[in-house]
């Protein structure tokens, strides 16, 4: 079939013909033949240097050097509330850091990954497989939230459950509510009211794009968010988007080369598929041009299905103080991290996040772990310099891996390509890796049964599947994950149990918290 007609097909199932066939075009040129693979030399620990234990975090520098550092960075409050100063020296410790952090709200964007839908989340297969028993235990309430949650956005669909057991806020309305607070703390410190308030972007996708649009326009009156934009002035709700395009499938790799698009089995029906959330460098590339040139010098990126991931404070004073071009947390492995990338050195001796599979195989992990070792595991989170990402955005677009893997599934045998955003770490020279800890940074839901594990659902009862061995054992993890879990929605979200419902709070008693957080920080009198 000639390029016009697949042009026309491509165009037809909604799926963006030139992307897909520059990628096929770039693929059968030899472009892609030698990106490294990513392969693990050893795993690394905390050296106190780039990979960062974030409970002792701390940065030194000349005092003189700081000061000038704090005025170009626009922050009015003087060294000694931020720092400790020994001789010519300044020591800003986990507290300073975070007040710092605080102080540059204004200048810090928040970007979510939020373009996939929630198939996988709520697949009953993917369920079982992680744990049958524990399945069957949450075989009620899993068909209510599966039942609601089903083809739409994940972004948009519950995010937690009641202690009644009743579906909550979506995952996007407590992000919302999580920004406005942070803008509230942000005034109530710097005595700065005149702030233009959060800046929130994101990466949809073109087939959920209007969806979530129409939701956050439902969300202004949302008892979650609306007190909070009346009394701030500002509607979270109003966010910069960028949609991700679709991609076409392409022929499996046992056909040879050249590839060509895919068309299923009758030949005529190609595979709409995205390529990976590593598109969002071009599809969000004007958008982080604008945070730049809005005077914006740092942008938070992440995937919309971890609750824990909120601007965090200290992070964003480390990168402040330092000039590094970016900063990704990772938090200490648990037994339900088991899909996703750890922190590796790689063969060619560079810090990489590598996958617990392509790059690491499972048996290597466990002998790790079984040894003692700590492994960290990739939070997806990243926070860039501005600076540094506005520079390299053409490099990073043109040079971030594209990668091809064989599928065979009920569409046919074909081949699917994607670029992953954290292989950007291998693509640096300066940044920081932030060990954090998993219950306070990283409560993500893969799969629902791990939303209802980190609720606390039913996790008392006496059929919990249980283990032996407590670093295993899904009941312990459970208490842990809905200690941390109950600590962000009483402190991040500003939400309190009244009987068995979550409730906000409300704007006079989140205003008094941000008070006593500042002078907690030593930042207020």
């Amino acid at each position: 079939m000639d390029k016009p007609a697949v042009t026309a097909l491509l165009k037809n199932a909604g799926i963006d013909a030139e992307l897909t066939f520059e990628i096929l075009d770039r693929y059968n040129a030899g472009e892609f033949d030698n990106q490294p693979a990513v392969e693990m030399d050893e795993i690394p620990g905390i050296d106190g240097t780039s990979v960062i234990d974030m409970q002792d975090a701390r940065w030194e520098m000349d005092k003189n050097a700081a000061v000038s550092r704090l005025k170009a960075l626009g922050v009015t409050k003087p060294l000694k509330l931020l720092a400790q100063t020994e001789g010519n020296r300044a020591v800003f410790t986990r507290r300073g850091l975070t007040a710092l952090g605080y102080l540059l709200y204004p200048k810090t964007a928040y970007g979510v990954l939020n373009g996939g839908s929630a198939t996988s989340y709520v697949d009953e297969k993917k369920n079982s497989s992680f744990n049958e028993k524990l399945m069957e235990l949450y075989r009620e309430p899993f068909e209510e939230i599966a039942g609601m949650a089903r083809g739409r956005a994940k972004g948009i669909t519950p995010a937690c459950i009641h202690p009644d057991g009743s579906p909550g806020p979506s995952y996007m309305e407590l992000k919302m509510r999580g920004l406005l607070i942070r803008e509230l703390i942000y005034r109530e410190i710097s005595g700065d009211n005149s702030s233009q308030g959060p800046i929130m972007f994101q990466m949809t996708s073109v087939n959920n794009d209007e969806e979530v649009a129409a939701a956050y326009r439902e969300y202004r009156n949302s008892p979650f968010l609306k007190d909070l934009i009346e009394k701030l002035g500002t509607d979270m709700t109003r966010c910069r988007s960028g949609a991700q395009p679709m991609i076409g499938a392409y022929t499996h790799s046992d056909l040879g080369r050249p590839r060509q698009v895919f068309l299923g089995r009758d030949g005529k029906s190609p595979l709409p598929l995205p390529g990976g959330h590593g598109q969002n460098f071009a599809v969000l590339q004007d958008i982080y041009r604008e945070l730049h040139a809005e005077g914006r010098l740092f942008a938070y990126l992440g995937n919309v299905d971890n609750l824990a991931n909120l601007p965090y404070p200290a992070g964003v004073g480390l990168m402040a103080l330092s000039g590094r071009e970016a900063g990704f947390e990772f938090s200490f492995k648990t037994p339900v991290d088991i899909k996703g990338g750890i922190l590796i050195r790689d063969t060619r001796g560079r810090l990489n996040c590598g996958d617990i599979g392509p790059a690491i195989s499972k048996e290597q992990v466990a002998r790790a772990e079984n040894a003692g070792k700590p492994i960290l595991f990739n939070c997806a989170t990243g926070l860039f310099n501005l600076d540094y990402l506005t520079r390299e955005l053409s490099g990073i677009i043109r040079n971030l891996p594209t990668r091809f893997s064989d599928q065979d599934k009920d569409a046919g045998r074909y081949s699917q390509a994607e670029q992953v955003t954290w292989e950007v770490i291998g693509m640096l020279e300066d940044f920081f890796i932030f060990g954090v800890d998993k219950y306070e940074r990283f409560i993500a839901a893969k799969l629902l049964l791990e939303s209802f594990l980190a609720n606390g659902l039913h996790l008392e009862h006496p059929q919990f599947p249980g283990d032996p061995d407590p670093a295993k054992d899904l009941q312990t993890v459970g208490r842990k994950l809905n200690r941390g879990l109950e600590k962000l929605f009483l402190e991040e979200y500003g939400l309190r149990q009244e009987g068995k419902q979550w409730i906000p709070k409300s704007f006079e008693e989140l205003q008094e918290e941000a008070r006593l957080l500042g002078r907690n920080l030593g930042v207020m009198e």
